[in-house]
């Protein structure tokens, strides 16, 4: 009788450990999808790319706030050249307070990922008013900064540092 009451009492605890887990992960997904969907409708979307980082832009008209991963512009980028960097293309256009931004970032650092939230603002500011084409253009707002950091090579110190040579 005490086997059966041992391997009784074991299953439940199990199912309820599953089950709490199923749930505490699935609301934390969709309401963040949801919360993103509900703000972004009719939205101009644009993709923004620089060094390793990826910058997903959603321009909305409004007052001029800018929002990336959910928290302020001045929060997230901390340091004044960050935030004039993303503040450019708007300068250029003339339209500091026109629109509001969302982005979300990834990847690289965060001198890499204001630059692509630069590229992302120019994109979308381009698709909502064709006409800024030729001043964005012009400003170089619109090219992919290809520059990337160059890889480590074989049997070589760093990048481009060789070994230091020695006669004896």
């Amino acid at each position: 009788m005490t086997e059966a009451k041992k391997t009784t009492a074991k299953k439940p605890a199990a199912k309820k450990a599953t089950a709490a887990k199923t749930v505490k992960a699935a609301p934390k997904a969709t309401t963040k999808a949801v919360a993103a969907d509900v703000k972004l409708n009719g939205a101009t979307y644009a993709t923004g790319k620089r060094k390793d980082s990826v910058a997903r832009v959603y321009m909305l008209p409004g007052k001029g706030n800018i929002t990336v991963n959910g928290v302020a512009m001045a929060t997230y980028f901390r340091r004044p050249v960050l935030q004039m960097i993303i503040a450019q293309p708007f300068g250029v256009a003339k339209r500091e307070t026109e629109y509001d931004i969302v982005a979300f970032v990834s990847g690289g650092g965060l001198s890499g990922q204001a630059g692509a939230v630069k590229h992302g603002i120019s994109k979308a500011l381009e698709k909502r008013e064709p006409e800024l084409r030729a001043v964005l253009k012009a400003a170089g707002f619109l090219t992919r900064d290809s520059r990337v950091v160059e890889r480590k090579h074989y049997g070589v110190r760093k990048a481009r540092r060789s070994t230091q040579f020695s006669k004896r």
